[in-house]
């Protein structure tokens, strides 16, 4: 048993000709969060603790699909969504509809230990938020040039768009992507366990390209796309309609509890159980084993293992 981490920034049909434009910023992010996450485990920080400090700063990374880099909704505004949850106690926080909040992963950690709800959402989220005292920003903050032109391309299309598709033609109605194959589904998240055991997970996100006003998605359902026990902690990403009707996150933790799976195989078998092209994890258990399954072209993760195993990836590696 020793500590593990596992993080993603978001699963899709992400082009292997991506260009290094796009892909270096956020190769040097993963590598970032990962190493803040694998010195927090080392200063034996709870894994809580951890896995909102690196879903934090994913989310102020402005390439990825939560926080600042949130897609815009059908009216061209954010609304962003986020779960955190302890494996032990099985405490946990969610909001939705955030549009000013800075982190919305820290004021899902506020609604768990400072409420005795699970999940907030709309204006009871931002006004508990103001009364928090949490870091808020004029929506403006959350809207990029990039993503402009993501809900123009993707209103033009009459679509939503998923995270990192490639293109399609303006005539087929389906989830797609930006015209340089690299849109936005996503979600990023994180996974630790630490050498005692203790787990946790933590998602957050933008929702889809071009979404209703009021749309919610898997981030901030437990059990769907956050979920976190005695057992492991699972953090999903891709299409979130797919991800909650296969309660996702869920199913991995009920394998290993009641057939007994591995962490690995449990994994596996959710994803190859969902539709492809749909559906992307990192989960670590309490045995200190992390795996990173997706059935998409790609998934941009990171992990790490006390034992020294370390990987940042993109697409499929030899021993997937």
């Amino acid at each position: 048993m020793g500590w593990a981490i596992a993080l993603h920034g978001g699963a899709g049909d992400i082009s292997l000709s991506l260009s290094a434009e796009r892909r270096l910023p956020r190769e040097a992010a993963l590598h970032h969060c990962l190493q803040i996450g694998v010195a927090a485990l080392k200063a034996q920080k709870h894994p809580l603790d951890v896995v909102e400090l690196v879903v934090r700063e994913l989310e102020n990374h402005p390439n990825f699909n939560a926080g600042k880099g949130s897609v815009l909704t059908s009216r061209g505004t954010v609304e962003m969504e986020a779960c955190i949850m302890d494996g032990n106690s099985k405490k946990c926080g969610a909001v939705s509809g955030l549009t000013t909040v800075v982190n919305a992963i820290s004021l899902a950690r506020l609604v768990m230990d400072n409420t005795p709800h699970i999940y907030l959402g709309f204006d009871g989220a931002e006004a508990f938020a103001r009364e928090q005292g949490v870091e808020t920003v004029d929506s403006s903050h959350f809207i990029t040039s990039e993503n402009i032109e993501r809900l123009k391309q993707a209103k033009e299309a009459d679509r939503v768009q998923m995270d990192y598709t490639q293109p399609i033609q303006k005539d087929e109605k389906s989830e797609s992507s930006t015209g340089n194959g690299d849109s936005q589904i996503g979600t990023v998240g994180c996974v630790a366990v630490d050498k005692n055991g203790n787990l946790a997970t933590a998602t957050s996100t933008g929702g889809f390209v071009n979404k209703m006003v009021g749309r919610i998605g898997d981030t901030p359902i437990i059990g769907a796309g956050t979920y976190a026990n005695n057992l492991c902690a699972v953090s999903a990403t891709g299409k979130g309609e797919t991800i909650i009707r296969g309660t996702v996150a869920r199913d991995v933790a009920a394998l290993m509890e009641y057939k007994g799976l591995s962490l690995k195989e449990a994994a596996a078998h959710v994803v190859e159980c969902n539709p492809r092209g749909d559906v992307g994890l990192v989960a670590v258990s309490a045995k200190g084993e992390v795996t990173m399954p997706f059935n998409t072209t790609g998934m941009f993760r990171a992990c790490a293992t006390e034992d020294g195993y370390s990987e940042v990836g993109i697409w499929p590696s030899v021993q997937d």
